[in-house]
């Protein structure tokens, strides 16, 4: 593996309930090409071939361990061979991996392993310039749960390959308190009360959004274990983390771009979260080239 990405990192991710999804997305992602009619019409089963999967442009490469799951679901007999590993920043025209096996099979999951490949990429890339512009600052860079629908686990997991943290993965990790929840209990301070008094045991840890310097007051009066502070213009941003005594973390959130954040990362924060590292990574552009084999 590259050197600042463990080994184990996808293993260790991708443990029951992420496995679950992953392994469920990868049907469902062959379920919609179907049969590929044409491959199956053209190619014997006896026809072999090697693809190569080669970058088209610089990346950061996320995505690797999924090829032979892929291959396996779609029902093919390969060998595969990486020539880089998962976290790897390549240059365009450089060779990803090569896989053998029957034309039609590959031809059938070509699209799909480059769909997820090009995707996972993406986001690590774009995810590693967030992190880059952090540097010097103490705040950490988190997602969000902005991700595509079926794409949580492993969009979340493509964060962790750019360098940054993952936040809550689903609804239940933390206990988020919004306005909604605010304006239902009568305040920050009732809400947080009715949260304790609903989970008495193992409670969850509990974030509250803020928008005002009067907002994170109660919050901290209500010894919250994080209060995120929304969509706050930098002088404003300063004010409120003042305001923060040590032992409860901070997070600033909203309009975050890779324009401002290392001014938002200079006010201190110990975290910043981003929706855009996930929802708007732009598809590294990667190609399968097929040969025969002779």
């Amino acid at each position: 593996m590259s050197a600042s990405l463990p080994e184990s990192l996808f293993d260790t991710f991708f443990q029951a309930e992420a496995k679950l999804f992953l392994l469920a997305g990868i049907r469902i992602a062959l379920s919609e090409d179907g049969k590929d009619l044409t491959s199956l019409g053209i190619f014997e089963d006896s026809d072999l071939a090697v693809a190569h999967i080669v970058a088209k442009e610089d990346t950061i490469v996320a995505g690797l361990p999924l090829i032979p799951l892929i291959l396996e679901f779609a029902g093919c007999e390969f060998q595969h061979m990486l020539n880089v590993d998962e976290g790897d920043r390549v240059s365009a025209g450089a060779m990803l991996a090569a896989i053998q096996g029957p034309a039609a099979h590959l031809l059938r999951t070509e699209r799909v392993i480059l769909n997820y490949l090009g995707h996972l990429s993406g986001i690590a890339t774009l995810t590693a310039k967030y992190v880059a512009a952090l540097q010097g600052s103490r705040t950490t860079l988190l997602d969000t749960r902005k991700t595509l629908p079926g794409l949580r686990y492993p969009e979340k997991y493509a964060v962790l390959v750019g360098g940054a943290r993952n936040h809550r993965l689903n609804l239940s990790e933390m206990l988020m308190v919004k306005d909604n929840h605010i304006d239902r209990a009568g305040g920050i301070i009732p809400a947080v009360e009715k949260l304790r008094l609903a989970y008495p045991e193992d409670c969850p840890p509990i974030e509250v959004e803020c928008r005002t310097l009067d907002e994170v007051d109660q919050a901290v009066s209500a010894g919250v274990q994080r209060i995120m502070l929304d969509n706050m213009a930098v002088p404003l941003l300063r004010e409120a983390l003042a305001r923060i005594p040590e032992g409860i973390e901070s997070e600033a959130s909203g309009n975050v771009t890779l324009e401002n954040i290392a001014e938002i990362g200079a006010a201190g924060p110990d975290f910043v979260s981003v929706g855009r590292i996930t929802h708007s990574a732009p598809c590294s552009d990667l190609s399968m080239r097929i040969q025969p084999l002779e």
